[in-house]
């Protein structure tokens, strides 16, 4: 609203020094003038009665953070990084973010060495800042828990985290912990509404 105010005030010095005086003819450029002015007051006035547009901020990308250690075993109980990577094409799916959080002998578990953030990401199909390991010596569990917590989103997991109720009480809270499973056609499955 701003720079049709300007563009009035402006066309409207310019329209008053270019008058003429009395018994002159009017010159092109006041004739110019005054036509600038009647067209800056009609986008001021448009700008201040004018329809407004509503402004939609853009939408924040929800999170969810995945228990890969937990998922990893979910088909037939053998340790799987093709079953996270299925799970993550799933939440993606959903609209969602993941971030998939590991114990740190996931590697030794699905390779037989050791793997970073960095292996598990290209794996997983994931920008390596949305991959997660625990320190050795510290289960992931806490940590994503904790993670969780901060971004206020859930869990996608089938351990019911009995041991970290106490610090994590959310866990007891229908929807926050999503449960999984592979069916025996391989399709993944999860319960949203658990």
């Amino acid at each position: 609203m701003l720079t049709p105010f300007l563009l009035l005030l402006l066309s409207l010095l310019v329209t008053l020094a270019l008058r003429p005086l009395p018994g002159e003819t009017a010159a092109p450029l006041f004739l110019l003038s005054a036509v600038m002015a009647s067209a800056a007051l009609i986008l001021l006035l448009r700008a201040m009665i004018g329809p407004r547009r509503k402004v939609v901020p853009a939408r924040r990308q929800d999170w969810v953070v995945i228990d890969g250690s937990n998922m990893m075993f979910w088909q037939e109980g053998v340790p799987r990084l093709a079953t996270v990577a299925a799970v993550v094409g799933e939440v993606k799916r959903a609209g969602l973010k993941p971030i998939v959080w590991f114990d740190a002998n996931v590697g030794y578990r699905v390779a037989d060495r050791h793997m970073g953030p960095r292996d598990l990401s290209r794996a997983l199909g994931l920008p390596r800042a949305q991959v997660r390991i625990a320190p050795s010596g510290t289960p992931a569990d806490p940590l994503l828990l904790q993670e969780a917590a901060a971004l206020g989103t859930g869990v996608i997991t089938n351990d019911l985290y009995r041991d970290w109720v106490g610090t994590f009480p959310a866990v007891r809270v229908p929807g926050v912990l999503v449960p999984g499973r592979v069916t025996e056609d391989g399709e993944t499955r999860l319960d949203w509404a658990a």
